[in-house]
């Protein structure tokens, strides 16, 4: 493994480093979580840039990307801008449509997707009793005798939900029972009749809006079916993995914004006479958000360079996402500690990122559930 940055790379990040430069300064992001967006200007400059067409297939106009290099994006534009940020998910969820999708239901997504380069589509997966759980689901499709199909059922937090022009829902076919493991992927329209959304307030990563949608005997057609009947679940899973590397990845960044933002006031800070960078406590706790770094970054090029070399992460992931989203958020703590009393106030940025990595322990899939899966998959690598 090579972890020096090619030319093209290091041209990557240092074009991330101006734009969140330009864009997403202390004031403006504080206005962005006020106002729970990114504001057009800056979603408009992230698409003029060509960014949120990297990972896609060409054929779709797209920027064909190898997953080290869209790991390496995600980590430093979330370094870089110290902000959550909903370009990933859009990106995800277009590929998600060029890879499963008809190519009439990809044209339209990329079509929307080029006039702004925001979330075009939002997953709708989760339902209040069928979060990690996913065979609790009761959202359902049933065929009418016209050959279309009644949609009906609730999800909830679902990102950028009451925004995008597209969901994406799961559902099972026919019969809502926990026994049926039949389940399809549908395009809906948001603004389809018998759709209705209610906002959530989350304790952090307020610039990607959460909601609740209701499905109320919304009519969709066959051709809206993304992928096999019954297959939908095979499908979402099939990306989870990279989707996880993501998460990861943004967590990397913003603790990497954290850890930065620590060190930065601790050689200025003066206490008793010194800078409480002198401090061996404080030094420990520098220390110890060092390792998390380290360890996380190596851990992760590592997932994403066995990805393009076509193997499976599935414990691999597992286990980062696990130890990884519970560490960044160690660290943000260690950060407040350092800050001392102004780590506790909205004066400084570390108490943000508390709780948007806190956020993270959660999105794509739970700690305890990253524990089952990788606890199950271990002993198989071991001879009896």
């Amino acid at each position: 493994m090579d972890f020096s940055l090619t030319d093209e790379q290091q041209l990557l990040v240092e074009s991330l480093q101006e734009y969140a430069e330009r864009y997403f300064d202390d004031q403006s992001v504080m206005d962005m979580y006020e106002a729970h967006q990114v504001p057009a200007e800056a979603q408009d400059a992230y698409r003029d840039a060509g960014f949120p067409f990297m990972g896609l297939p060409e054929e779709v106009g797209g920027i064909p990307t190898d997953h080290v290099t869209l790991g390496l994006m995600t980590e430093k534009l979330y370094e870089f801008t110290g902000a959550m940020t909903p370009f990933m998910t859009g990106m995800l969820a277009c590929a998600d449509l060029a890879e499963f999708g008809t190519p009439e239901q990809a044209a339209v997504i990329m079509e929307e997707y080029e006039k702004s380069g925001q979330s075009v589509a939002a997953l709708c997966l989760s339902e209040p009793a069928a979060g990690s759980d996913n065979m609790g689901m009761t959202c359902v499709t049933k065929k009418q005798a016209d050959g279309s199909f009644i949609l009906s059922g609730q999800k909830t937090w679902v990102t950028n939900g009451a925004d995008v022009p597209y969901l994406i829902v799961i559902a099972k076919d026919e019969d809502a029972s926990r026994d049926n493991t039949k389940m399809s992927l549908w395009l809906v329209k948001r603004e389809t009749p018998g759709i209705s959304t209610a906002h959530l307030t989350k304790i952090g990563q307020h610039t990607v809006p959460f909601v609740e949608v209701y499905f109320d005997d919304v009519v969709v057609t066959e051709d809206q079916r993304i992928g096999e009947a019954g297959a939908g679940w095979l499908l979402l899973m099939k990306n989870f993995e990279f989707e996880r590397c993501l998460v990861v990845a943004q967590g990397l960044g913003l603790a990497q914004a954290a850890q930065n933002d620590a060190v930065k006031y601790a050689k200025e800070r003066i206490a008793f006479n010194k800078p409480i960078i002198t401090n061996p406590r404080v030094q420990d706790l520098i220390e110890e958000n060092e390792i998390i770094l380290q360890q996380t970054r190596h851990w992760l090029y590592y997932c994403l360079w066995k990805l393009d070399q076509g193997e499976s992460i599935n414990a691999d992931i597992a286990m980062l996402k696990s130890w990884g989203t519970r560490a960044h958020v160690q660290l943000a703590d260690n950060a407040i500690e350092i800050f001392g009393g102004l780590g506790y106030t909205e004066e400084v940025r570390v108490g943000r990122i508390w709780r948007d990595l806190r956020g993270n322990m959660l999105a794509g899939g739970t700690c305890e559930v990253m524990d089952y899966i990788a606890g199950r998959a271990i002993p198989k690598w071991y001879a009896d």
